[in-house]
């Protein structure tokens, strides 16, 4: 098997994790893939939802599926408070204590962009007695403005409506020896793993074993970025990303296998043939079970398909807040995507 396009993949992934794509707000950074994937001249079109759909004729009778969500975590503007700051409301999951200081934009639906510090409301150590202990949820945090308001009223008349979108820096950072340090590796490297394989395909002109169905999903991190597959799709795989912790074998340096998440567990048969498949290449794999996980595979088959699931992704360290990978899980998860859909 050729190498891993190691520097493609870091460019693709440092340049779509630059662009702001909370779900509900993912335009742009599907715009961006569109022009990646028209680019190879590969058949597409962006579905009503938004996500991004590409078919790739196969050499077999049936049709796989393979997805990974462009949307992240965020937060949107709730309310005004008196002081002229901002009250917001969760998109998704994201650890809210690993945000406290952290810089964020607030994008207006009327085009006008502003900048701000997303904080806990006992900001001050020289002021609050709870300044460092207090919890850090939404009801207990705030957005402070870059703007001279100071009060609600002031806050409205700069065009701010609840809803609005607020995006916080992915701070991305690929280290030279090989660590990928990033917000929204999940699941923005699953994405660039995609795109990696897809040019992998075209240039050394690759047909896969059976028809291909490839989804840039828009609501993931919601929990029905899938609920709709635009084909008939006998067997889905979504890429994504591999939990590591507490009594998980998964690591920073391989690709992990879903046996079982938070929807029950993932198709056997399928299962133990990606399993197999990692075994008998020698990659370095982890198979584990994820209780408080779902996927764009778990939506699918929630909303009634009738579809072989499985879920496979490189170890991300840290989900949900400051997230890291290293290459080296990238390369096992593109080799093991690679083989699935050649073999």
């Amino acid at each position: 098997m050729k190498t891993f396009n190691e520097q493609y993949f870091k460019e693709v992934l440092s340049d779509i994790l630059g662009i702001d794509s909370p779900t509900g707000f993912t335009g742009k950074v599907t715009a961006k893939l569109k022009e990646y994937i028209d680019g190879m001249s590969y058949d597409n079109f962006v579905t009503k939802k938004g996500n991004l759909i590409v078919s790739l004729k196969g050499a077999g009778d049936k049709t796989v599926g393979i997805s990974a969500h462009v949307d992240t975590l965020g937060l949107v503007v709730r309310g005004f408070k008196p002081d002229g700051t901002l009250s917001f409301s969760k998109v998704g999951g994201a650890t809210l204590p690993t945000l406290d200081g952290e810089y964020c934009k607030l994008y207006t639906r009327c085009g006008k962009i502003y900048t701000g510090t997303i904080l806990a409301n006992s900001t001050a150590s020289h002021v609050y007695t709870d300044a460092a202990d207090a919890k850090r949820d939404d009801k207990n945090m705030h957005i402070r403005l870059d703007e001279e308001v100071t009060t609600d009223d002031e806050a409205k008349a700069l065009g701010i409506l609840a809803g609005d979108f607020i995006c916080f820096d992915p701070k991305t950072l690929i280290t030279d020896k090989g660590f990928i340090k990033s917000r929204f590796l999940d699941d923005k490297m699953g994405v660039a793993l995609i795109l990696s394989l897809l040019k992998h395909f075209k240039d050394e002109g690759i047909t896969p074993a059976h028809s291909l169905c490839v989804v840039f999903s828009t609501y993931e991190e919601v929990g029905h970025g899938m609920s709709h597959l635009p084909m008939d799709v006998d067997e889905f795989v979504a890429v994504d990303m591999g939990c590591i912790g507490d009594d998980l074998g998964g690591t920073e340096y391989g690709v992990s296998i879903c046996a079982k998440d938070s929807s029950g567990p993932y198709d056997y048969e399928l299962t133990s043939r990606l399993i197999g498949l990692a075994r008998d290449a020698g990659l370095s794999y982890a198979v584990d079970i994820y209780p408080m996980y779902g996927s764009d595979v778990s939506a699918a088959l929630y909303a009634g398909h009738d579809v072989r699931g499985g879920l496979i992704g490189p170890g991300v360290a840290a989900s949900h807040g400051m997230e890291r990978s290293h290459l080296r899980a990238c390369e096992n998860a593109f080799k093991l995507l690679c083989l699935y859909l050649t073999k």
